[in-house]
């Protein structure tokens, strides 16, 4: 099956590259995809406050047997606590049922509020307590960056944005490398929206014998994004592991990366929820 790749983070923290994502799955679900994923193999479970499941997940890491010191968690900062953000990792961190946590972002920058950088500095206390091994942000653009880089100390460990063939974020995966912030992909087959549907992805599964879903998966490894499909289907998330014993060719990768779409989630430039 092989190996899940690590990336080191710009602190010197390591990050599964492949991890498992549980937006969307109810509270009273999470507990057995999450087991099933850390039993496939899974070491990174992404989540956050706003998925109201953080108890289901930190349960699920307690009782899996795997050693706590092997598994990578991440939670976010949901946008109505910008201001009041110490408080509310402490409260991630209780709900979790764990002493720390290995990366904690910013959800959205929200800058119709102007308390990002705010929350930020906040966070870079959590970072030097220990209390969190890597800060970083999702959903921001490079304005949002831009300033947070001007007027905070700590560059963010990563940006997870939405990625997916499509909508490549070319530009911003660039300038997230200048600046030594790894990308993290959500959304990365693109939420059933019709990427998987298309003829020239389905031809390039049959090349490789694989299903669509990993040879998209596969693409963003290649690529060297940080990707957690979600699933609460045993057989797909197992499936969704198995994209280390094959490779796309290059002509296979640039392929990929032409075939239609856009945005599909909201912008993180007005974005108000």
């Amino acid at each position: 099956m092989g190996d899940v790749p690590y990336l080191t983070l710009n602190n010197g923290v390591r990050i599964p590259q492949l991890g498992f994502g549980v937006w969307q799955v109810p509270a009273d679900e999470v507990v057995g995809p999450v087991r099933t994923a850390l039993e496939t193999g899974y070491r990174h479970i992404d989540t956050a406050a706003a998925y109201g499941n953080e108890e289901g997940v930190g349960q699920a890491i307690r009782e899996s047997g795997v050693p706590r010191e092997d598994i990578f968690v991440t939670t976010k900062l949901w946008n109505a606590d910008h201001g009041r953000a110490a408080d509310a990792f402490d409260a991630s961190l209780k709900r979790l049922g764990l002493d720390y946590v290995d990366l904690y972002l910013i959800h959205w920058p929200r800058p119709d509020q102007d308390l990002y950088v705010q929350a930020y500095q906040a966070m870079e206390k959590v970072l030097a307590e220990g209390r969190a091994k890597a800060i970083g942000v999702s959903n921001f653009h490079q304005s949002h960056l831009d300033r947070l880089l001007a007027e905070t100390d700590i560059v963010p460990a990563v940006n997870q944005i939405e990625l997916h063939p499509g909508f490549n974020q070319d530009a911003l995966r660039a300038y997230n490398a200048q600046h030594g912030i790894l990308t993290e992909a959500w959304s990365p087959i693109g939420q059933g929206q019709g990427l998987l549907d298309e003829p020239q992805l389905a031809a390039i599964a049959d090349e490789v014998g694989r299903t669509p879903a990993q040879v998209v998966l596969r693409w963003h490894i290649q690529l060297g994004n940080i990707v957690f499909p979600k699933s609460v289907t045993p057989s797909r998330i197992r499936e969704n592991f198995e994209i280390f014993d094959f490779e796309l060719n290059d002509d296979q990768v640039a392929a990929i990366s032409t075939l239609p779409g856009g945005r599909i989630g909201a912008n993180p430039d007005t974005a108000t929820f």
